[in-house]
């Protein structure tokens, strides 16, 4: 695995509502706190809908505001206009994989905990989105040399 730094990278899930967005804030977040060059850095989902509460919740507590976000779809943006592709669902990884094909985009599978199939208590939920944030942070810092 390549440790050069993309110029631009893309989150993408089936949803991009849970682990999408939280990579996207947590490498924003990780990009602010370092003297690394800009990396452009965008989240995406096959089927988008409204960013998971939990998610604006766990993020929240790292000061990273996320209640802006905006679902978008990966279809508009499948263009090779990303250097990185990570697919945080085994669905996102098969569309991007034949979405570039035909481009110059590396695509990359990370394995993290899809926190929306945990049941329970509102705080066991929070664990469980936690334990997905923190994940992601360390693939981020391992992968990018960078620490959120």
């Amino acid at each position: 695995m390549s440790n050069s730094l993309p110029s631009s990278v893309l989150f993408l899930c089936t949803r991009n509502a849970i682990r999408s967005p939280l990579a996207e804030g947590l490498m924003k977040h990780a990009l602010t706190r370092t003297s690394q060059p800009a990396i452009f850095v965008a989240s995406a989902g096959l089927y988008p809908t409204d960013i998971d509460g939990f998610v604006v919740s766990v993020l929240g507590e790292q000061g990273i505001d996320m209640l802006r976000h905006e679902a978008r779809p990966f279809d508009s943006l499948n263009d090779g206009g990303y250097d990185l592709i990570i697919a945080l669902s085994t669905q996102a990884e098969a569309e991007a994989l034949d979405a570039m094909r035909a481009q110059a985009t590396e695509v990359e599978s990370w394995e993290v905990l899809d926190p929306s199939l945990v049941d329970g208590t509102r705080e066991m939920k929070l664990d469980a989105y936690r334990e997905t944030r923190d994940q992601i942070r360390a693939k981020i810092a391992e992968r990018f040399g960078l620490q959120g």
